[in-house]
């Protein structure tokens, strides 16, 4: 829905829009409309989010496209794009999946080490910061 405001007066017969802001669904609120949410109620002002991903480069000239889609039927899209700006395959997610994939991609922590070698870990890292600053303390009597 788009909400058009004038300013000043016109004179001539034909109307002429000086600016038009998009309106707020939820709230009513005036916002542009290179917006994706209310800056007011933060709510999504799209039915659909469209990010685009570059490939590795051993698939050079392909993309991947993920949309998300807020509307009645919420689910993200992955496509497969090729150089041509063609669709070569997609397939559709529900959201529970695609917050599952979202934790897959995740970056891991590196694994703990226990027992004895996280102890000769821990040792040679104090050993390491001793050396690096030159410092032995000492206790004298």
């Amino acid at each position: 829905m788009l909400a058009t405001q004038k300013l000043g007066s016109i004179t001539s017969t034909d109307t002429v829009k000086l600016w038009a802001v998009q309106a707020c669904a939820h709230c009513g609120g005036g916002v542009e409309e290179r917006f994706r949410y209310c800056p007011w109620c933060a709510s999504p002002l799209r039915r659909k989010l469209v990010e685009f991903f570059p490939a590795h480069p051993r698939d050079a000239g392909k993309a991947l496209r993920v949309s998300r889609y807020l509307d009645e039927d919420p689910h993200v899209r992955f496509s497969v794009w090729d150089e041509t700006g063609r669709v070569e395959s997609a397939v559709s997610v529900e959201e529970a999946e695609a917050r599952r994939l979202a934790r897959f991609l995740r970056p891991r922590p590196s694994p703990r080490r226990h027992g004895i070698a996280a102890l000769l870990d821990y040792a040679a890292g104090v050993s390491a910061r001793r050396s690096s600053t030159g410092s032995r303390k000492t206790t004298s009597s």
